[in-house]
């Protein structure tokens, strides 16, 4: 799909980099100069669309770089499974004054996230866990790209061979991503 065409579900397909770059730089504007009405309208289509599909792009290759890929979850999603017969095991990795004033209902904390000693208490919490165990990690400290504390723990437990390892994607923070979107905490 790198050639623009429309994907399934509507989408256009993804962009290389250089046509992205080269749509966002202006590169083919003058084709729009003394066109016709109708002709000028769908190239300004065409160019959202294109820049839309640049920003898509981009988006996707900016989470796939985190080591967990595709193995993640957003607020609603856990929401809901926390309801479920099969609701996974939710891991704090944030700091423990962080997890005492609130954090997800039934929640354990492994954290921080970047401690040895952290590490090594949930190394010896998890290792008597079936491996098909759905884990959930998160943090939500601080914006999800520049968080210390969910690498590790998502990496200690992956290397254990867990199948079902997922993080919790707070782009901002606990407080704005899941508090104030009324969801229910402890403390």
């Amino acid at each position: 799909m790198g050639n623009g065409t429309i994907a399934p579900g509507g989408h256009l397909g993804a962009l290389e980099p250089r046509a992205c770059a080269q749509v966002s730089s202006g590169v083919g504007m003058s084709v729009l100069s003394g066109s016709s009405t109708a002709l000028r309208r769908l190239l300004v289509v065409a160019l959202v669309a294109a820049l839309s599909a640049c920003a898509g792009e981009r988006a996707n290759r900016e989470s796939s770089m985190a080591p967990w890929g595709t193995n993640t979850v957003t607020p609603a999603e856990l929401l809901k499974e926390l309801g479920a017969p099969d609701k996974p095991v939710v891991v704090c990795t944030a700091l423990p004054s962080m997890y005492r004033m609130g954090h997800i209902p039934g929640a354990v904390l492994h954290g921080p996230g970047v401690s040895p000693a952290a590490l090594q208490a949930l190394t010896s919490w998890a290792q008597p866990l079936p491996r098909t165990t759905n884990l959930v990690v998160y943090c939500g400290c601080c914006p999800i790209e520049h968080c210390p504390n969910l690498q590790p723990p998502y990496n200690v437990l992956k290397s254990m061979a867990f199948e079902r390892v997922r993080v919790l994607i707070l782009p901002q923070n606990f407080e704005v991503d899941w508090v104030a979107r009324g969801y229910p905490i402890d403390r």
